[in-house]
């Protein structure tokens, strides 16, 4: 009967070469060490069934590893993040427990960013001190020093940190890839001579290409996000400005994919002062464009025809129906004679503002009308009424409800009561009135760190 063939592993085809169909020989015919007539040893199939199936356990451990920690790497949602869980991901893969990640992309736009891995900023700053190749192209892919206190050759610089910080060896990567060009570097410290062995460091290289395709990511987003605020900081007051008889405080808190809140005060003919909140749908750089657009041409109406703010609010929404007829607008325009403190507002879809003052805390009944650029023709009558001496008008964007996560009505009740909650030193002061609303109201909003909506927060204190 012949021998059974050996199965297949996991769908590939054995290395194991199928015994020949022939007995064993016999004693006479086995061959002795020195004999011409020798023949090779006849292989072990067992032996190298085992081999086979331990080379196959060890490639799907190390395949399911790579999974696990390129899955938490893609779960980072900014570069810091990322470049710290490449960080501890690289350490659990050559047994480090100290490192440092370094991005300068080759485009030298930026932004620079160094992160640290068991090592606090001194010790950063040192290594910083530590020279590099004068061309960042001269970097190794790889870098391996085995022993920082004995290995010939090495700078004296890199051999002093290394004693000063208890570095004796080290590891490092070049974060490069296809498309992402190189990046920057990934370093990791060894507390005793040591290196990893071949198979970490094929693993590591892996993780890290797909890391740097990550970081690539992640580091145009930063560039983009960048953009969009810098160009948001240009289209919105650099300050408020100073207006007898009124002081004034804005908080502006940005949606992080930047969002269309604007906010404003413009001082008008005869010492009367505007004071404008709103926002443009959509989100992005076209959104931040749209809302300098119109925030601008609400500007020039007010300049014109300011003491009614209806027709303020009627021009601009003809204007943004002829000139963005995809979006819509809430908006809410205030006419403010300091000397009198008479106020007259409309609101296109916008919230009520808030008063606030040591007899009354409530909001001003504006009329109930669509935003801007939802109706054919849009008009609604305003309200005019006077603020009493010490009091402040809060003016804010629907972003400020929206963040709290709770509904309209009680989002509404929150805002009143973090109001009222206001110390008699922040009533009199408009920027602790606003920073006390803020506080109360979104006390974790500072640890969010992608905001999907603007805050807007405009403080008028009538002396």
């Amino acid at each position: 009967m012949s021998a059974a063939r050996l199965p297949k592993v996991a769908g590939i085809d054995s290395p194991i070469p199928t015994p020949a169909h022939t007995a064993s020989p016999s004693v006479e015919q086995q061959s002795h060490p020195g004999d011409p007539n020798a023949h090779p040893p006849a292989p072990d199939p067992v032996g190298q069934l085992t081999a086979a199936q331990d080379r196959l356990a060890s490639w799907v451990t190390d395949l399911t590893t790579l999974h696990e920690l390129t899955g938490r790497l893609a779960g980072t949602a900014t570069l810091e993040d990322a470049l710290r869980e490449l960080l501890r991901a690289g350490g659990t893969l050559v047994g480090a427990r100290r490192g440092l990640a370094a991005v300068s992309p080759a485009d030298r736009l930026g932004p620079p960013t160094v992160v640290g891995l068991g090592l606090g900023p001194a010790e950063l700053g040192t290594l910083e001190t530590v020279p590099l190749p004068a061309a960042p192209e001269a970097v190794p892919a790889e870098e391996i020093h085995t022993d920082l206190r004995h290995e010939p050759g090495l700078d004296a610089r890199h051999r002093e940190v290394a004693a000063r910080l208890g570095f004796a060896a080290s590891y490092a990567l070049r974060l490069s890839g296809e498309s992402a060009g190189r990046l920057g570097s990934a370093l990791w410290f060894y507390d005793e001579p040591a290196e990893p062995v071949e198979r970490r460091r094929h693993l590591i290289g892996l993780y890290c290409r797909y890391a740097t395709e990550h970081l690539a990511r992640l580091l145009e987003l930063d560039r983009s996000r960048a953009t969009v605020a810098t160009l948001r900081e240009e289209l919105l007051p650099a300050r408020l400005p100073r207006v007898p008889g009124v002081r004034m405080a804005v908080r502006h808190r940005p949606a992080a994919g930047g969002g269309g809140d604007w906010y404003d005060a413009l001082p008008l003919p005869e010492g009367a002062l505007g004071l404008s909140v709103g926002g443009v749908s959509g989100s992005g750089i076209s959104a931040v464009a749209a809302m300098g657009r119109l925030r601008a041409s609400l500007r020039a109406y007010a300049v014109m025809e300011g003491e009614d703010p209806v027709a303020v609010l009627s021009d601009l929404e003809l204007l943004l129906r002829l000139t963005e007829p995809a979006r819509s607008a809430t908006a809410l325009f205030a006419y403010v004679e300091p000397a009198s403190r008479k106020i007259v507002l409309a609101g296109a879809g916008h919230c009520p503002p808030l008063i606030v003052g040591g007899r009354r805390i409530e909001y001003v009944e504006t009329s109930l009308s669509a935003p801007l650029g939802m109706l054919s023709c849009w008009e609604a009558p305003s309200v005019d009424f006077r603020a009493l001496s010490g009091e402040t008008l809060l003016l804010y964007t629907d972003g400020l409800l929206h963040r709290t996560g709770d509904p309209v009505d009680r989002a509404f009740a929150r805002l009143h009561a973090a109001a009222a909650s206001a110390p008699r030193t922040a009533r009199d002061d408009p920027a602790q009135l606003v920073e006390h609303v803020l506080h109360t109201l979104l006390p974790d909003d500072r640890e969010n760190p992608h905001p999907t909506e603007d805050v807007v927060l405009l403080a008028a204190r009538f002396d």
